[in-house]
């Protein structure tokens, strides 16, 4: 850091010195600005920045929209995965400097806020960063820009909720089409007849849609299944276990369902020296375990759900058979989560001890059986007769890849209905929002003075971004595209948008390309929140736990060994 110029002598030496270093700040800004657009600052050598510090905004870009492309990315330990989902990318690229993980941040609270639109919060935060590049050239001061773009993003959720559309739970037909806009941007896009609605029946099973203002996902189980295809998806009204039975009957019918967490298992060490005490033993082993089964039975149960024990197991041999010739199915090595699922599902209890093997905490179901499923088999447990608002879906797939992905697909299209439960209102998509929002914010712009009506108009700009992403990825002119689609929301037709299938501009609500008001709203408003935490920063102070001392180089902002 350089020093503070002393003051000059034939100034009287009454001033006081001044800091000179004024260019650091803005040296700070463009490289937290090129960082999260994923290019290296003038003078900094690329051995600084680990070869995995990929483009973050570009390179996620070519991902968005039905036609966007997908990423395959390898892990240390060899796993690939093949997706194009946003979040999934971003949380697993190795990004170093400390800008651009802010944008990994952004992404993964839009997943958690909306559960869609993690591709283009990332998108629109990077085309913000370009725009407050050009003001800050213009030299105007970041905090004005900050303010601005916070006032602009406010400004934009007025105008989005303008055109809106309110929507109602019992309009199937709407969810289903929001529900398919989010599958068809994904790998999986030619199953989303399938899987939406799968989606929408799964999150309306579980709420009462006349007060319901949230959804909590963990009531819908996504059990994944290797075998088949994603075709063969369904959804359960009650529980799926990957396990086989481990004895007893395959089928049953008014079952008596007891999930337990004791151990039918005799742990003793006792020291032999005869025949006849080794007979006395194994009788004593025989007689405690059977003493267990019996109380089990007389309780009424006939399907045991016994959870995995990490130390050892949690039955044995001689309990399966005697369990078999009771007739009681038993599953074994059953996770605690599934425990905790069941126990809400059928309204049972976890059983701990045999004095708690009572019949009133037992849970029934109609019918529960052992299914094959290509080369293994599940088991199904249907018919639940308290139903405590659960559901479980499982998911088949080919391969490892396409199950993943299908989940990953999944898990958007139940958040994009839950977004819809939070906020009762539809927007179209295809770039219409986006374009409308800045042909609005141009208008207002006009009506601003000084630096914050050229923030305006550069947040604006930024937001073309999207269609302009669209057209691109779609294979379409995007200069020509946009211009067409600006003057087409020029003249008022608000829904005009990109449609990629016919490569052309058309009214998107007619193509049923409908996406959830809270998923833009959130998108932006993040967006803009990162913007703004990134303008405010001016310095970085990298601490070296060895060495115990502070750089403030731009150069050695690297990864702390």
């Amino acid at each position: 850091m350089p020093a503070p110029k002393a003051a000059n002598p034939k100034s009287g030496g009454g001033k006081r010195s001044e800091y000179q270093d004024k260019e650091k700040p803005a040296q700070i800004r463009r490289s937290n600005i090129t960082a999260a657009k994923g290019k290296i600052p003038t003078g900094v050598t690329q051995e600084y920045f680990s070869v995995f510090l990929i483009a973050v905004a570009d390179a996620i870009r070519t991902s968005l929209g039905p036609r966007g492309m997908d990423k395959m990315i390898q892990a240390g330990n060899g796993d690939v995965t093949i997706t194009n989902d946003g979040a999934t990318i971003l949380k697993q690229m190795q990004v170093l400097h400390p800008a651009a993980k802010m944008l990994v941040e952004l992404s993964k609270a839009q997943d958690v806020e909306a559960g869609d639109g993690t591709t283009s919060v990332v998108v629109i935060c990077g085309s913000l960063l370009d725009a407050c590049t050009s003001l800050l050239e213009k030299g105007i001061h970041p905090t004005s820009i900050s303010e601005a773009f916070q006032k602009a993003a406010a400004k934009s959720m007025e105008i989005i909720e303008g055109i809106s559309t309110p929507v109602e739970l019992s309009d199937r037909e709407s969810l289903l089409q929001s529900a398919s806009t989010s599958l068809n941007s994904k790998v999986v896009s030619q199953n989303s007849g399938t899987l939406s609605p799968i989606a929408v029946d799964a999150v309306l099973k579980v709420i009462n849609p006349a007060t319901a203002t949230n959804v909590d996902l963990n009531d819908i189980k996504i059990v994944k299944k290797l075998g088949g295809t994603i075709e063969d998806t369904e959804l359960i009204d009650g529980l799926v276990f990957t396990q086989k039975t481990s004895g007893g009957p395959s089928r049953l019918e008014k079952a008596k369902i007891g999930p337990t967490l004791l151990n039918a298992v005799m742990e003793n060490n006792v020291v032999v020296s005869d025949y006849t005490q080794m007979d006395r033993v194994l009788r004593e082993e025989r007689q405690y375990i059977l003493d267990i089964v019996k109380k089990i039975k007389k309780a009424g149960c006939n399907v045991l759900l016994i959870q995995k024990s990490i130390l050892r197991d949690a039955v044995s041999d001689l309990a399966l058979h005697f369990l078999a010739k009771m007739k009681i199915m038993v599953v074994k090595d059953v996770e605690r989560e599934d425990i905790e699922f069941v126990c809400k599902s059928t309204g049972c209890r976890p059983i701990a001890s045999l004095d708690h093997f009572l019949p009133e905490n037992l849970g029934s179901a109609e019918l529960v059986e052992e299914i094959q499923t290509g080369t293994s088999k599940i088991v199904k447990i249907t018919g639940v007769a308290n139903v405590g608002r659960t559901v479980t879906v499982l998911i088949r797939g080919s391969n490892k890849l396409v199950l993943e992905e299908a989940d990953r697909s999944l898990h958007d299209a139940l958040c994009v209905i839950r977004c819809l439960v939070k906020k009762r209102a539809l927007i179209a998509g295809g770039g219409a929002p986006e374009t409308e929002l800045s042909l609005r914010l141009m208008e207002y712009a006009n009506t601003l003075t000084g630096m914050e009506q050229y923030c305006f108009r550069a947040f604006a700009e930024a937001l073309e971004v999207i269609p302009f992403t669209l057209a691109e990825n779609a294979g379409l002119n995007p200069i020509a595209t946009v211009t067409e689609l600006r003057n087409r929301h020029a003249q008022g037709e608000k829904t005009a948008g990109i449609n990629v299938r016919k490569g052309c501009i058309t009214n998107i609500l007619e193509e049923n390309v409908v996406q959830p008001m809270l998923v833009s709203t959130s998108a932006i408003h993040l967006a803009s929140e990162t913007v703004k935490s990134i303008m405010k920063i001016d310095d970085i102070n990298k601490f070296d736990r060895y060495s115990f001392s502070v750089s403030f180089q731009i150069k050695d902002i690297v990864k702390v060994r």
